[in-house]
C-alpha cells in the first residue's frame, strides 16, 4: 500500500492511516511518501514495513549496517534517520507521552550522552541469539527468526574484540558478552535444555559463565565479577547483573540525579530498585555521617555487590525486597529525598502511594520508558507532586528507548 507518513509513536514507529485504519510504519520518518508492506493486522490497526520510499525525509541516510532494514535485524529501530533526527523523534515521543497520559505539557530535549561517535560502538552488553546450528545473530522484529551476523555496529569494540560471532555455539540458545570500563571481559552462555555447550577458544581473554535462570549465573572461567569505574569509584558487577548498557550512561545519569536530589549533610535518602548501589554510593558521599541513606533492590546478585560495594558508606544500607512490600517490612515512614530507578514497567500505583506517603520534599524518578513514567507521574500528580522538571538522555542510539530523568516536589 502506498502511505503518507505521519508523526512518530512510541516504540519505533511511525502513524499513517489507509482507508481509515491506522498503520504502524517501521522504517520511515515523518512526512515521507512510502510503500510498505503489511506484517501484522488486528482488528484494530495494521502494522507494516516502508519497503520503498517514494518521497524521503531530509532527515534519512543509509543505514550504516547491512543488517538493518525491512526483515532483517530488529535490534535498531533508527538507522535510517540522522542522529540528530533520532534524538528529535524521541523527544516528541517523550513529549507526547506526557501529555496524553499525564496531561502535561512540555517541550523535550534529548541530550547526547558522550562516548557513542556517530552513534555506533556504544553497547558494552550484547545478547546475541543462537540459530539452530549455533550462529549467532539478533531476533527479527516481532519474531523468533534469528539474523545470523558477523559483527553489530552499536556494540562496543571491546564487544567485538571477544569475536563470539565468528564462532559457533552448539548446544547454545543465546550467548551475552559483556565488556567493563575497567577492562573485564564476561560471555554468559545459556545453554539449551538439558545441553551442554562446547565453549570455543575466543580472540580476547573472558570469564565464561553459564546462566542457570532467574537472574543466577555460575562461572566456568574466571570469577564472572566485573569491575565499572565512575569517578573515582569502583563497582563489582556479579556476572549479567544490571548495569547501564552505554559507556557514558552512569556518569551521566549519576550527576542527573544528583543535581536534582540535590542531598545535604545529615538527610535521610532512600534509593529504590537500587542495583549494586550507583546512586546510593553519590547519595552517602553527600549526606556523610550524619546523614543515611537505605536501598532496597529485589536481586540477591545485586545485594551483595551493592554491600560491597558500600563498605566505605557505613551509612549507607542495602537490603533485599520487594519496594511493594520492604518499605513497611523496614518501617520506613519518612525520607528527606527518594530516587527511584524502576525496571521497564515503572512504579504502579501502589508503589507511587507508597512513595508519596513518605512526604519527602524532593522524588527523582529515572526511567527507561516514557510511557510508564508518564503513567506514574499522572499518578504522582493526583497525590500533589507535580514534574519540576525533566532531563531526557540518548543513551541508546539508533534504538527508539530513551532514559528519563524528572525532579517531582510536593
Amino acid at each position: 500500500m502506498e502511505l503518507e507518513v505521519g508523526p512518530v509513536a512510541h516504540g519505533g514507529w511511525c502513524v499513517a492511516r489507509h482507508e481509515g485504519r491506522v498503520v504502524f510504519v517501521r522504517h520511515a520518518l515523518p512526512g515521507e511518501r512510502v510503500i510498505a508492506e503489511v506484517t501484522e493486522e488486528t482488528t484494530r490497526f495494521l502494522r507494516a514495513d516502508a519497503v520503498q520510499i517514494l518521497e524521503p525525509s531530509p532527515d534519512r541516510v543509509t543505514p550504516p549496517c547491512p543488517y538493518a532494514g525491512p526483515g532483517k535485524c530488529g535490534g535498531c529501530d533508527w538507522q535510517h534517520a540522522s542522529v540528530e533526527a533520532q534524538r528529535a523523534l524521541k523527544a516528541d515521543v517523550v513529549a507526547e507521552q506526557l501529555r496524553r497520559l499525564a496531561g502535561i505539557t512540555r517541550e523535550v530535549l534529548v541530550e547526547e550522552v558522550p562516548g557513542a561517535k556517530d552513534g555506533l560502538g556504544w553497547r558494552t552488553r550484547v545478547q546475541f541469539a543462537a540459530d539452530r546450528d549455533g550462529r549467532l545473530g539478533f531476533r527479527r522484529h516481532r519474531s523468533h527468526d534469528i539474523e545470523p551476523v558477523d559483527a553489530c555496529l552499536i556494540a562496543h569494540p571491546e564487544i567485538e574484540a571477544v569475536g563470539v560471532e565468528s564462532r559457533t555455539w552448539q548446544g547454545s540458545s543465546g550467548v551475552e558478552v559483556i565488556a567493563s570500563s575497567a577492562g573485564d571481559h564476561a560471555v554468559v552462555i545459556a545453554p539449551k535444555p538439558r545441553r551442554s555447550v562446547a565453549v570455543p577458544s575466543l580472540d580476547a581473554p573472558a570469564s565464561i559463565l553459564v546462566n542457570q535462570g532467574k537472574g543466577r549465573t555460575e562461572p566456568r572461567h574466571g570469577s564472572g565479577m566485573l569491575h565499572e569505574r565512575v569517578g573515582d569509584r569502583e563497582f563489582q558487577v556479579t556476572g549479567s547483573g544490571f548495569w547501564q548498557v552505554h559507556p557514558g550512561a552512569a556518569e551521566t545519569l549519576l550527576d542527573a540525579v544528583l543535581s536534582y536530589a540535590a542531598p545535604e549533610p545529615g538527610e535521610w535518602a532512600l534509593d529504590l530498585y537500587c542495583g549494586v548501589g550507583l546512586f546510593a554510593a553519590g547519595l552517602a558521599e553527600a549526606v556523610g555521617p550524619s546523614g543515611a541513606v537505605f536501598g532496597v533492590e529485589s536481586e540477591a546478585a545485586a545485594v551483595r555487590d551493592a554491600r560491597l560495594n558500600l563498605r566505605d558508606l557505613p551509612w549507607a544500607q542495602v537490603e533485599r525486597g520487594r519496594v511493594e512490600d520492604a518499605l513497611d517490612r523496614f518501617e520506613i515512614e519518612r525520607a528527606d529525598l527518594v530516587v527511584v530507578d524502576p525496571p521497564r514497567s515503572g512504579l504502579g500505583r501502589e508503589v507511587v502511594e507508597r512513595v508519596a506517603s513518605l512526604e519527602a520534599a524532593r522524588v527523582v524518578y529515572v526511567s527507561c520508558d516514557p510511557a510508564t513514567l508518564a503513567r506514574d507521574l499522572q499518578w504522582f500528580g493526583e497525590l500533589g507532586y507535580g514534574l519540576a522538571d525533566l532531563r531526557a538522555f540518548d543513551a541508546f542510539p539508533m534504538t527508539h528507548h530513551v532514559e528519563c530523568v524528572a525532579l517531582l516536589v510536593s
